[in-house]
């Protein structure tokens, strides 16, 4: 994996990233379970896949790093399981970190530098990874995470490993005056806002994406990466086919380099008792799998997928 101006290439050759949420599949224990979702993926056009190296969810930990940034076994094996596997179908794994609550997260700068470096070392034969070292760093609770951290944190990536690709994501659109913060301070490799979660957002995907790229060429080109776009079962607004097919047209349209089919568990008012389907919030055993979570909207749309591959 490697950046071309504000594009990302695989093996050299400029590629749209198109993703699916796969937060915790360091919970999957079956290696056949695992092949048969990636090769699912495969089959809907799918190249990258976002996995978190610190999750906890539902009563289970599956973090692949402890806070102090000890390995945790399992887990860490399963990752270079995944991250090898994919590799092997032409596939990025994006690893994610966030700071937050013991006994999954790192709750402060030195063990949030314990970890990424952990995985830094563990996973550098893997050259399909790029990380995000604080996953909606811009929030103010237990996930905040300084821009001058930040920089810090990828800092402390690249002493390890300095080819690997690294970003910190944003909670929301990023507004103009932090874009060159991001680049100058944190020093991200690319930009990864979060998308917003509302009626009509979809339609304002292409714009929002060429506004971006303008104000990040004023100090460095770089890739507007949609890692983390809306969902279904979050909040009062319900995306529809019609809209998940719009935001990925409109973020192609608009120069992203890449885009993400988010799915999670249900977060809306009224909604099934124990968040239930939880998707890729929740692989473990007792679990279906992910493709079997999903509901009527979101198997039309990987339809849609299989019909029109780029």
């Amino acid at each position: 994996m490697g950046i071309e101006g504000t594009h990302f290439t695989l093996d050299g050759k400029p590629t749209f990233l198109l993703g699916i949420s796969y937060y915790a599949a360091l919970g999957i224990e079956d290696k056949d379970a695992l092949t048969g979702d990636l090769d699912q993926m495969r089959d809907c056009g799918f190249n990258w896949v976002r996995v978190w190296a610190t999750w906890d969810a539902f009563d289970n930990n599956v973090s692949a790093v402890a806070p102090d940034g000890s390995p945790r076994k399992p887990y860490l094996r399963r990752l270079k399981r995944l991250c090898k596997l994919a590799g092997n179908r032409g596939m990025v794994v994006d690893v994610t970190v966030f700071r937050g609550k013991h006994p999954a997260a790192p709750e402060n700068l030195a063990e949030h530098k314990a970890v990424v470096e952990t995985l830094a070392r563990a996973l550098k034969p893997y050259r399909n990874v790029y990380f995000d070292v604080a996953n909606e760093r811009n929030i103010g609770d237990a996930r905040h995470v300084p821009m001058a951290e930040v920089g810090e944190l990828i800092a402390a990536v690249k002493a390890i490993d300095p080819g690997r690709l690294c970003t910190a994501s944003e909670g929301g659109p990023i507004g103009d005056d932090e874009v060159a913060k991001y680049l100058t301070v944190g020093h991200v490799d690319f930009l990864t806002p979060h998308g917003r979660r509302e009626a009509g957002s979809a339609e304002q995907t292409a714009a929002y994406t060429k506004h971006l790229l303008a104000v990040a060429a004023k100090t460095r080109a770089v890739p507007v990466h949609y890692q983390e776009p809306f969902r279904r079962d979050y909040g009062r607004w319900e995306p529809s086919l019609k809209d998940f097919e719009t935001d990925l047209e409109q973020a192609r349209k608009g120069g992203a380099a890449g885009w993400c089919f988010h799915n999670g568990t249900v977060r809306r008012r009224g909604g099934s008792k124990g968040g239930r389907p939880r998707r890729s919030f929740d692989l473990s055993p007792s679990e279906p799998r992910l493709f079997d979570q999903f509901d009527d909207v979101e198997r039309a749309f990987l339809d849609w997928l299989r019909a029109n591959k780029h």
